[in-house]
């Protein structure tokens, strides 16, 4: 059952353009979105700065008695929208609860940039962090983070590079291509299974190989050698049964998994606090996750 809230922000969202709409204006749209996320209220952060990761744009964010390590968030918005702007008053929201540095990647996005642009400049990112994290008291353990999209890439980040993360979170992932689970049928209130199938389009181009890894990590080899992850999903997604596929499979593996399904909840609401009040306790779990991982993990 739907929340009354969740509801409301179905109803309220119901004229919007879909954006698989020959109409649709993705340009339009990101700035949109910019121009709301820059008008909202937001959290004061001890340190806020922008930075140049070997030329992928980053935001740092310090909370005030910052302890070790790093978190590097990367932004959902189905790969083509969105961005640091729009996700500015979450990740100072996470570095505030976690008390931990926020690293907040500004991928590239497609249609200008497609697969594997986005996980090459996390590839990028983490190579600066590894020369530069010293100068700019980022040293500790890393933590890989991300919501939808982001959560994808934050996941492709982790499989890449072993032993990089001391843990991964990642809030309803966006991994399925194929859109085979049968959420996409019973689950999809606000999120349109259509709106799905346009941003992976988007984002893998014709002709993509829809099971590669990289690109759809489902399919990966590789989950055995996760850190310690936690995968949310909301119950009212079509992206629900993929990622809770996921947790099975990483329990499977051995892997140290904590999953969670927020009841009444419908796909975006972590990052929108002033709508959905289960979003501050997701905040707070995320951030007590990570606290339960402190230990450093490195090796590629």
């Amino acid at each position: 059952m739907l929340f009354p809230e969740a509801r409301r922000a179905i109803e309220y969202a119901a004229g919007d353009l879909p954006v698989f709409d020959p109409s649709f204006d993705i340009a339009a749209e990101r700035e949109r979105a910019r121009a709301e996320a820059l008008a909202a209220p937001r959290e004061d952060v001890n340190e806020v700065r922008d930075l140049d990761a070997d030329g992928v744009p980053c935001r740092l964010y310090r909370p005030a008695g910052a302890r070790p390590g790093v978190v590097v968030h990367l932004h959902g918005g189905g790969f083509v929208l969105n961005d640091v702007e729009v996700h500015d008053a979450s990740a100072r929201r996470l570095a505030n609860r976690s008390g931990l540095a926020v690293l907040s990647v500004e991928y590239r996005r497609p249609p200008e940039h497609r697969f594997p642009a986005a996980p090459d400049d996390v590839d990028t990112v983490l190579g600066w962090l590894d020369r530069h994290a010293p100068e700019h008291d980022l040293g500790g353990p890393a933590y890989a983070h991300g919501d939808s999209a982001g959560a994808n890439l934050a996941l492709v980040a982790a499989l890449r590079h072993p032993g990089r993360f001391a843990a991964v979170a990642l809030i309803y992932p966006f991994l399925d291509p194929t859109a085979s689970f049968e959420s996409y049928e019973s689950a999809a209130d606000g999120f349109d299974p259509r709106e799905a199938a346009w941003y992976w389009e988007q984002y893998a181009g014709p002709g993509a190989d829809l099971t590669d890894p990289d690109l759809a990590p489902l399919n990966s080899d590789r989950l055995h050698t996760l850190p310690p992850t936690l995968v949310v999903t909301a119950e009212h997604d079509p992206l629900r049964d993929e990622g809770e596929h996921l947790a099975r499979l990483l329990a499977e593996a051995g892997v140290e998994v904590t999953a969670t399904r927020y009841l009444g909840q419908v796909h975006g609401f972590w990052r929108h606090d002033a709508v959905f009040p289960a979003a501050e306790p997701l905040m707070r779990q995320v951030a007590g996750f990570l606290d339960l991982h402190v230990g450093s993990a490195r090796g590629d």
